[in-house]
């Protein structure tokens, strides 16, 4: 391996795990010729490896490809370098596995779908502004860890309870209410498309975060709203948005973080702004 190592850097090539890789595009090992080849460019770092990342190029034959890009980037792995890592699970847009920078918009690669008819590579990064683990994964400790810090689970107060079951009930106008942020799957889309995000990630909670902080302030049941709000209320983890609307524009969800946020920062105005006055 040793030998192999030496041998792959005089010549130029990058080694990863034992196969000498090039920048020539990897063909499909597929029986039959490809008729309807695609192109992807595919961003590849692993950093026990490789001084420093690179990009690869692959060639699919989108005859014996789905449709989505999670699909091309399953049949990279199983047909021609298994030696590629990202995450995905679902494949139905509910998990927020598979989230990564497409084409230059940070997406859901099971559901972003491959235009066929364009003849341009299409590239595929990790999201941005991320420590990469390796390849197409990044590092999302921090992202969870802020995540944790507004308590994401429901906090009543027990005399609330409506009956003997110990169902805490709501009308269908308070349930309504929570649309529009309880489908929000954590994919981080948002969060990492945002510049204030970006420089300030270790103290901005950042839209995905704050969204599902104001799903839990708006919900009906709970008993910490002042609580909740008063949290929030500081120059770094709210206020470092600045409406920038990155957030709405690329949620794969079509979710709308930006409003939950300037909801955040209204209740806050009148309910504890207002309140030491």
């Amino acid at each position: 391996m040793r030998s192999l190592a030496r041998s792959a850097r005089s010549s130029g090539l990058s080694l990863v795990r034992g196969f000498a890789i090039s920048g020539a595009p990897v063909k499909s090992t597929t029986p039959s010729s490809p008729v309807n080849v695609k192109h992807f460019k595919i961003y590849r770092y692993d950093p026990q490896e490789d001084a420093e990342p690179r990009v690869q190029t692959y060639e699919v034959d989108m005859n014996s490809c789905g449709p989505m890009i999670l699909d091309a980037l399953i049949k990279i792995k199983n047909e021609q370098d298994q030696t590629l890592t990202f995450r995905r699970s679902c494949r139905e847009g509910i998990c927020g596995s598979c989230a990564m920078n497409i084409d230059g918009s940070n997406t859901l690669a099971c559901l972003c779908k491959i235009d066929k008819t364009d003849s341009k590579p299409t590239a595929i990064y990790p999201l941005p502004h991320m420590e990469v683990v390796r390849d197409l994964v990044p590092d999302l400790t921090t992202f969870y860890m802020q995540y944790k810090s507004i308590q994401p689970w429901l906090q009543a107060d027990p005399a609330t309870k409506a009956n003997k079951k110990g169902e805490y009930l709501q009308s269908k106008e308070d349930r309504r209410k929570l649309d529009g942020m309880y489908e929000c799957i954590l994919c981080a889309c948002c969060s990492t498309s945002c510049p204030s995000y970006w420089w300030n990630g270790d103290k901005y909670l950042g839209p995905a975060v704050l969204m599902q902080a104001y799903r839990w302030i708006a919900d009906s049941r709970d008993a910490k709203r002042k609580e909740r709000l008063a949290a929030l209320d500081d120059p770094f983890k709210l206020y470092k948005c600045h409406t920038i609307m990155n957030c709405t524009n690329t949620c794969p969800k079509h979710l709308n973080p930006a409003k939950a946020i300037a909801q955040i920062k209204v209740a806050i105005d009148n309910e504890i702004h207002a309140a030491h006055a």
